[in-house]
């Protein structure tokens, strides 16, 4: 009965909590905690999932010989650890396929990118603007793209990070709006926010759809870019950055810069509330500790309870067995 209580957690972890969590809104006010929350989760599905396979594997090597495995466990309980070991291992194939695949053509297609914005770069255009302002961002780092869109993103990646903007955005937005916008973008490449969503992108496309969720892979998304504004507007207060997030995301060139970068347009108008209900004097102190130690506790709790409840018991009869 292990593996199945293994297959039942690892399917409930992949998609009910999930689709569960991803209603809770009380995850906007610690985004932080809320990721480490769904990282959790998410962890807790995989080492779940290994763990209803190898349960159903310990028990044909565990069991004392005699009649056929069929005779001795009947017809059902044979069925559901065949289908359990089954569904196991096209998890697990699926999840290191797709890993190998998502990393490729990631980086490949960042390549192409920073490739793209650095011929296309427009090297005379930071004379629109402050120059210590751009500064802050690195002469090698920022790349400035002539046209009339309002756009602006990062490409983050081994091969050198970018942050992208349009020369418009320059000339239409204030100079404490694109300072914001800027750290926006550096919190983005400081913290490798695309290896959360990379890793979860994995982890939807690894589960079969009709156990996954993809509300994981949206929330994700929506909380690393409140993180990122979170780290802006320690910088620049919250205003700059809400009216900043207002002008991109009625931009008609905002969907521009390529699947998969970080982009401060999107869920704005979540984002913009989000940043207009914070408190005076939030810009500057961590809010909402107690909240936060909850989420951390139930990180440890989702990945700790199932181990004692049923890892411990398990590898405790199956080194028993092996024993005698």
């Amino acid at each position: 009965m292990t593996a199945f209580w293994f297959a039942a957690l690892a399917v409930l972890l992949a998609g009910p909590v999930p689709a569960l969590l991803a209603r809770a809104r009380w995850t906007w006010q610690v985004p932080r905690a809320a990721l480490v929350l769904w990282q959790a989760v998410a962890l807790a599905a995989v080492l779940a999932t290994l763990g209803a396979g190898l349960s159903s594997l310990t028990m044909l090597f565990t069991e004392q010989p005699g009649l056929p495995f069929l005779a001795r466990h009947g017809l059902a309980q044979t069925t559901l650890i065949g289908l359990g070991t089954g569904f196991v291992a096209v998890v697990t194939v699926r999840f290191w396929a797709v890993a190998a695949l998502v990393a490729v053509r990631t980086r490949r297609r960042r390549r192409r990118h920073r490739e793209m914005v650095d011929l296309l770069h427009h090297r005379d255009a930071s004379a629109a603007v402050d120059r210590a302002l751009l500064g802050e961002a690195g002469a090698r780092v920022l790349r400035v793209l002539t046209g009339p869109a309002r756009v602006a993103y990062c490409v983050p990646g081994v091969g050198g990070n970018r942050v992208v903007i349009s020369d418009a955005v320059l000339r239409e937005l204030s100079p404490e709006e694109v300072g914001a916008v800027l750290a926006h973008e550096q919190a983005h490449l400081r913290a490798r926010h695309d290896l959360v969503l990379e890793a979860f992108t994995v982890l939807h496309a690894a589960f079969p759809r009709v156990v996954s969720s993809r509300a994981a892979l949206d929330t994700v998304r929506l909380l690393v870019e409140m993180l990122a504004d979170d780290a802006a507007r320690r910088r620049t207060g919250s205003l700059p950055l809400a009216r900043a997030l207002v002008q991109l995301a009625s931009a008609p060139g905002e969907g521009a810069g390529g699947q998969g970068e970080l982009r401060v347009g999107a869920d704005a108008l979540t984002r913009v509330r989000r940043l207009a209900q914070a408190q005076p004097g939030a810009d500057r102190r961590p809010p909402h500790r107690g909240l936060a130690a909850g989420a951390y506790a139930a990180a440890v709790g989702v990945l700790g309870l199932p181990t004692l409840a049923i890892a411990v018991p398990w590898l405790s009869a199956s080194w028993r067995a092996l024993a005698g």
